[in-house]
């Protein structure tokens, strides 16, 4: 049989050390060892056990004295052990918070609970897009009932949870390590229902449906999202509304194209326009009529850019560029009148090289 260490020696810490620099050393070696840390590692299993056990004992102050006094074969003499299951996790529980995911020892399940958040998404053309706008969302999800308040109980009676003994959560053994979870059997609240409410049948929770309208702010683009504070679910017990979050999906537009801050746009035009230079009036997504001078002899492909024509930022700091992209267009048929004026053209450019 292997034998144990020193358990100061386990953590590094002094045989006086206060409870703090306890805590402080095994959230150290914890986080080092943790099996999610090290999968397929059983020497780094065996130290995360071995420090959990530790400081399981030095955590708890009679246990603490009973080692301190006796060593390990007090602490199996007395029947305390190197901690149970629920010690170690608790440890977890109060130096980790939510780190693996736990809810910490010292939340009361019966406390408020913030509702969880919405999620949706809204479909804009570029010009709403670009604009701004305002769109209505109608909601559907569980809320609590108001019949029981959202315990499933008739009038609100209930009784310690049988399953997690009131706790509102349930621990189990996984190798190494232990997960708590929500128990299933009373979803977290610590109590069960002595009759179902016959409003929502001992669920809890009824489904409602709701409008919210949502200011889509000038500027935003596709593939970003819009939090709305306070618009999702109701909280229990007392605790906060969750959020509703807005996820856009801007269409495409047949005249335009969008990147980042500007707006792509191909300006065709004819070849005596391109050749002798010309002013075309381009009207945006957004209905705004934009004077485009188009320099003389550019050529096909070059841009015309116009400042201030694109998106908002949406930190209201200026706009994008209109970058109007020059397609010259070349007539697929001629009369003979517009071939032999062409000719003559083509020779005249001829004469002046």
């Amino acid at each position: 049989m292997a034998v144990k260490r020193d358990y100061y020696e386990v953590l590094a810490v002094a045989r006086d050390a206060e409870t703090g620099e306890i805590k402080k050393a095994y959230r150290k070696v914890a986080l080092e060892f943790h099996p999610d840390r090290n999968p397929d590692n059983p020497e780094a299993e065996e130290k995360f056990k071995e420090a959990s056990e530790a400081f399981a004992v030095l955590n708890d102050g009679e246990k603490r004295g009973l080692y301190d006094r006796f060593g390990h074969q007090g602490l199996q003499q007395s029947g305390v052990g190197g901690g149970s299951v629920e010690d170690i996790f608790s440890s977890l529980g109060d130096i980790f918070g939510d780190f693996f995911g736990g809810r910490g020892r010292g939340r009361r399940a019966d406390g408020p609970l913030r509702g969880a958040d919405l999620r949706d998404q809204v479909s804009l053309t570029l010009g709403e897009a670009l604009k701004g706008a305002q769109k209505e969302l109608k909601l559907r999800y569980p809320s609590p009932c108001e019949a029981c308040d959202g315990s499933g109980a008739e009038g609100g009676k209930t009784s310690a949870c049988t399953t997690c003994g009131g706790h509102g959560e349930v621990t189990q053994s996984r190798g190494a390590f232990f997960l708590r979870t929500t128990c299933p059997t009373c979803r977290g609240a610590g109590r069960t229902a002595a009759k179902a409410c016959p409003k929502c049948e001992g669920a809890g929770d009824v489904e409602v449906t709701r409008s919210v309208k949502v200011n889509i702010p000038a500027g935003i683009d596709d593939g970003q999202s819009i939090r709305v504070p306070g618009q999702g679910q109701p909280g229990r017990r007392g605790g906060p509304t969750g959020h509703l979050y807005v996820g856009v999906e801007v269409q495409g537009d047949p005249q335009f194209a969008r990147d980042g801050i500007d707006l792509l746009h191909e300006l065709s035009i004819s070849f005596s326009q391109a050749a002798l230079g010309t002013e075309l009036k381009v009207v945006t997504p957004t209905d705004t009529t934009v004077n485009v001078k188009v320099p003389a002899g550019i050529q096909p492909g070059e841009h015309v850019v116009v400042q201030s024509q694109g998106a908002p930022r949406l930190d209201g700091r200026g706009k994008g560029r209109l970058i109007c992209v020059v397609q010259v267009q070349v007539p697929r048929k001629l009369s003979a009148k517009a071939k032999r004026l062409l000719l003559e053209l083509d020779e005249s450019f001829s004469s002046d090289k």
